[in-house]
């Protein structure tokens, strides 16, 4: 297996393309790609149709899926701000490369059996598949994608984003092969000698203690540990020093333990969902999920020190996990809302994912929406960093 990556701030796409396909032939020698995975900035959004031909003109016959993004990732370095263009190509040796494209109608309802996710995409539980998603954020239900594709493949890896760029219907871009789609999602499903591993970076840190929701009424978050939301908040608030007070008025989160049977959550394990209002009335908040009694939560909070402390931590975890065999491509789906504009510089994540886990080559893009695992299960992600990385199984 062998993966390479490179990256263009070049203002014509038609050169930036050639360009990485310089490099990426170099790179390459007589080896021939089974996958391309391009991203490209909205600066080239004039020129989207024509990429899928450029890429196969200079860089040959493999399958093609990308999107279109706020900003690229590539060869290590975040291109934020200004045009850019990435591509990541691969070797995969014992690897079959199943590419499609779905639209919202396609999905199965939510109660129908998994053989019809698996043949909508064209694999089944059995290949043990691992799945690259870049969807619409404006045409498809990514919650109900996820969801299925767990019903159908609960123990594949699900890693991607939601394509940027377009502030509207139609102004985003989706590759497939030589088709450019501006609604659905694209993917691949890979099977055969290649596991991914994935590590998503939420960005915050727990304050206060754990808790158990004794009263919620969808997602409204009524009770806990018996106690009204609102007292409790009103303590946890009194106890916080005066940054953090300051912080807990623009940037307070709930984590929710999704797995039932976790007793002892750890880094990773915490769901982090937004606040996204109150009910003064039933000294309830809002929550951008739906919850359960007995649901083990925590409140968090977020800032650029604290995503990067948590970005750090989660790296650590995964090296000294012990994974028998190292990584040999790397894909990176981050928030719109880090990068530069988090930590007011370039490459921060890139970078302190080259000292953690080593100059693996990494390509990628800032997101709508970040699709990532926690506990076992994929969920769509904001301000988060999810990483997949590719390797032969061990």
């Amino acid at each position: 297996m062998k993966w390479v990556t490179s990256v263009s701030e070049h203002r014509f796409l038609k050169y930036a393309v050639a360009e990485c396909a310089t490099e990426i032939r170099e790179a390459l020698g007589e080896q021939s790609p089974d996958l391309a995975v391009v991203f490209v900035s909205a600066h080239h959004a004039a020129r989207y149709e024509e990429l899928p031909s450029l890429v196969r003109e200079l860089i040959g016959e493999c399958v093609l899926v990308g999107c279109s993004g706020g900003g690229v990732i590539g060869a290590g370095r975040e291109v934020e701000n200004r045009p850019g263009f990435s591509i990541a190509v691969a070797v995969l040796p014992e690897t079959t490369v199943a590419a499609f494209h779905i639209e919202n109608s396609d999905l199965p309802d939510g109660d129908a059996p998994p053989h019809l996710w698996e043949d909508m995409l064209g694999v089944t539980v059995q290949d043990d598949p691992q799945f690259l998603l870049l969807s619409d954020p404006f045409s498809v239900q990514g919650e109900h994608l996820l969801m299925g594709l767990d019903y159908a493949f609960p123990k594949s890896a699900k890693i991607g984003g939601l394509a940027s760029g377009g502030q509207q219907p139609g102004a985003n871009a989706l590759y497939f092969g030589e088709e450019v789609h501006r609604s659905g999602a694209v993917g691949v499903a890979l099977h055969g000698n290649v596991a991914v591993d994935t590590i998503v970076a939420q960005g915050c840190r727990p304050i206060g203690g754990r808790m158990q929701i004794t009263g919620s009424d969808r997602n409204m978050l009524m009770e806990l540990d018996g106690r009204s939301t609102f007292d409790v908040l009103r303590e946890l608030f009194a106890g916080m020093s005066e940054r953090d007070q300051q912080l807990a008025q623009h940037s307070l989160f709930l984590g929710v333990v999704m797995d039932e049977f976790n007793d002892e959550p750890k880094l990773g394990d915490f769901l982090i969902r937004n606040i996204i209002g109150l009910d003064a009335k039933r000294g309830a908040l809002a929550v951008g999920e739906y919850l359960k009694e007995g649901q083990i939560v925590q409140f968090h909070l977020r800032d650029a020190e604290t995503s990067s402390q948590d970005l750090n931590d989660m790296l650590n975890q995964y090296t000294s996990d012990g994974v028998q065999t190292s990584g040999n491509g790397a894909l990176l789906f981050q928030c719109l809302g880090r990068g530069e504009y988090l930590y007011g510089r370039p490459d921060h994540d890139t970078d302190m994912f080259r000292d953690k886990v080593g100059d693996i080559p990494l390509a990628g893009f800032f997101c709508n929406g970040e699709i990532g695992q926690v506990s076992g299960s994929t969920y769509l992600h904001g301000y988060t960093s999810s990483f997949g990385i590719f390797r032969p199984k061990a």
